[in-house]
């Protein structure tokens, strides 16, 4: 007989001095209830305190749900995580030193949790050298009071590696779709399936206790096992929560978890605004057969851009949390994606990626320099930390990066086919030397990658010398308007040209005739 217990119950669980891990990934697979259950009992009985939180990436929607019920300082003195723009709270306590903060890259967190079921020590990788994670930087300390050592530089094979300690988590909260009378746990409403089943597995070869949210209690042997992602001796108790949501904004979407498909044709595009313009120039970087991974921010429009110039179908489009093809979704939907023909465990898609599987890849920036390095991770009073985004630019063939020029308040209208700055930006991101470095150029450069950069008025290539400006949008002072707003001197490509003008104009420019003669982009 399995054990059903509450959300109170799952919360008082936890002890003093605890290594917590909670699965989720952005606004999905998020054990809502257990956490504000954990909340409330700290907030009225002060207890438990002192954990170490391990998570993967984004678990909360800004500043409020997921993780950002566990931004208290006594609650919570140690954290490790990839990313944490999703929870707002988080990143304010580590930026204030009130708590011990780790970045490790989103792939080797994820890829940790199946050391820690085989009781490794942690993860040996390439990926991280030469950028702030290496411990010849920051070593992925995240504030003056983390002080522990958790990445050291070892050299095996001839080569130099990072090898990323691993914590041992000794209770976890997972979710789920259906539990049967045997416990065993499948994610049919689920839109990802991320690293549940390595979670489960470490914690309960630690001899730790593992706690799974479900939606819902079916018979014993109803379940396909092909469905089935968490075998029931893994899992200690459940919780029962029949109102949990697909995501944050969704309650449930048959078409993100594969259970129906919609017509692509039924997404209405985005309006015509420069971030609409810069995922329309960084499409042009596609090509046909590409195999292709989408970031955060400006990147995560480009799907749309797709959906409206019929091409989704002349490459594969994926999202790190392990879902691949169809229309990936942004925002609050990120990590997910409409009609996905496979939904795989997020170590998984990791093991690909740093293979050097992905054609092309593409991200945002929030500064660049002179050497194309460039950072986004942490600048002004943000330390959002990697995600996946140093695992996929160290690994990925081609690379586009996209932004705004400028930023802080910039004001730019689409009209009569050209952009017009009504207001520009406060502050430069391009920019001499980077803040931190995030993405190294130079490391990309000696390894042949091909890297572009996209705004919404000028394009820049990296080459052996540096960053080289190719194109600038029709309407633009070249002087003025491009040149004056950067904080060093790009060399001039002699070819340069306009950015074509089909960018600045509503309705399908045509791409899926442009890439039906393009040479496929997974050529080796």
């Amino acid at each position: 007989m399995i054990s059903f217990i509450s959300p109170d119950e799952a919360a008082a669980l936890v002890r003093n001095g605890d290594i917590l891990t909670v699965g989720g990934n952005g606004g999905t697979g998020v054990p809502e209830a257990i956490l504000e259950s954990l909340e409330k009992r700290f907030l009225s009985e002060g207890q438990p305190n002192g954990l170490t939180l391990v998570h993967v990436t984004g678990i909360g929607a800004v500043t409020e749900k997921g993780l950002c019920r566990l931004a208290h300082p006594d609650l919570v003195s140690r954290v490790f995580g990839s990313n944490f723009g999703l929870q707002l709270p988080f990143m304010k306590l580590i930026v204030e030193g009130r708590m011990e903060g780790y970045n490790f890259p989103q792939g080797v967190m994820t890829q940790m949790f199946r050391a820690m079921a085989a009781k490794q020590p942690g993860v040996i990788t390439h990926v991280g050298l030469h950028t702030y994670v290496d411990p010849r930087q920051d070593g992925g300390r995240m504030n003056e009071r983390t002080v522990e050592p958790m990445i050291e530089l070892i050299e095996l094979a001839g080569k130099e590696w990072l090898f990323y300690r691993a914590p041992t988590p000794n209770i976890a909260f997972l979710r789920g779709t259906s539990v049967d009378e045997d416990g065993y746990v499948s994610m049919e409403h689920e839109a990802t399936t991320r690293e549940d089943l390595s979670i489960a597995q470490a914690v309960h070869n630690a001899g730790g206790t593992v706690v799974c949210q479900v939606k819902r209690q079916v018979k014993r042997g109803s379940l396909n096992p092909q469905m089935v992602k968490i075998p029931g001796f893994l899992i200690d108790h459940f919780v029962l929560a029949p109102e949990q949501m697909q995501t944050y904004t969704t309650v449930y979407d048959p078409s993100r978890c594969g259970e129906t498909q919609i017509p692509i044709s039924a997404l209405k595009p985005d309006a015509l605004t420069e971030k609409r313009v810069i995922a329309r120039r960084a499409s042009f970087e596609l090509r046909r057969g590409d195999i292709v991974n989408l970031g955060v921010g400006v990147s995560a429009m480009i799907p749309n851009v797709a959906a409206e110039e019929g091409i989704e179908d002349f490459m594969t489009l994926t999202v790190e949390a392990g879902v691949i093809g169809g229309v990936p979704g942004y925002a609050r939907e990120f990590g997910t994606a409409y009609n996905p023909r496979a939904i795989i465990d997020q170590p998984y898609q990791f093991d690909f990626y740093d293979g050097g599987g992905l054609t092309c890849a593409f991200l945002s920036f929030a500064e660049v320099d002179c050497e194309g390095n460039v950072n986004v991770t942490r600048f002004g009073d943000r330390y959002d930390g990697a995600g996946g985004f140093i695992d996929i630019t160290q690994n990925a063939r081609r690379l586009v990066f996209s932004g705004t020029l400028t930023g802080g308040g910039l004001d730019i209208a689409i009209e009569n086919g050209a952009p017009t700055i009504r207001r520009e930006g406060k502050f430069r991101k391009f920019v001499p030397s980077v803040g931190q470095i995030s993405f190294n150029g130079r490391l990309a450069r000696d390894r042949g990658q091909d890297v572009t950069f996209v705004s919404e008025r000028a394009v820049f290539k990296l080459d052996g010398e540096g960053l080289v400006l190719t194109e600038f949008a029709p309407g633009m002072r070249l002087q003025e308007d491009v040149l004056d707003q950067l904080r060093f001197t790009p060399t001039i490509s002699p070819d340069l040209k306009l950015m074509d003008h089909r960018l600045f104009v509503a309705g399908p420019m045509g791409l899926r005739s442009d890439l039906a003669g393009t040479q496929t982009g997974g050529t080796k």
